[in-house]
Order: C-alpha cells, then structure tokens, then sequence
C-alpha cells in the first residue's frame, strides 16, 4: 500500500486547484454569458488549474512512501 502524508494547506490547494479545472469547464460549456467573455474567463480558469496542478503533482509524488 502507498501512504502520502499531505498537510491540510497541502490538501486545499489540490482541492481548489480541481476547483479551478471545473470551473473553467463548466463556463466553456455554458451558453448563458456572452461567448466573447464567456471564453476568455473559462480558458484564463483552466489553465491557472491546470498549471497550478503540476507543482502539487509534483509535490505529493515526492511524499509517496510504500507501506
């Protein structure tokens, strides 16, 4: 079994990092805001996600520890 040991700051960042993935998502995919806007703000919240996710990958990969 794999053990990773996360501090709680560790842990709200993965959580708001998935929060910012899918709300990036959920704007591209909505067609209730003007499009022009609409994209600008779901592409600018996807990639602040997703490259905000690679670092914390990054991170709890290192604190992997087999059991």
């Amino acid at each position: 079994m794999k053990n990773v040991e996360l501090t709680i700051p560790q842990l709200a960042m993965i959580a708001g990092t998935r929060g910012l993935l899918g709300s990036g998502i959920a704007l591209l995919l909505a067609e209730r805001i003007p499009e022009p806007r609409r994209r600008a703000i779901g592409w600018t919240l996807f990639a602040l996600g997703a490259l905000s996710t690679i670092p914390l990958v990054a991170k709890v990969r290192s604190r992997i520890r087999e059991s």
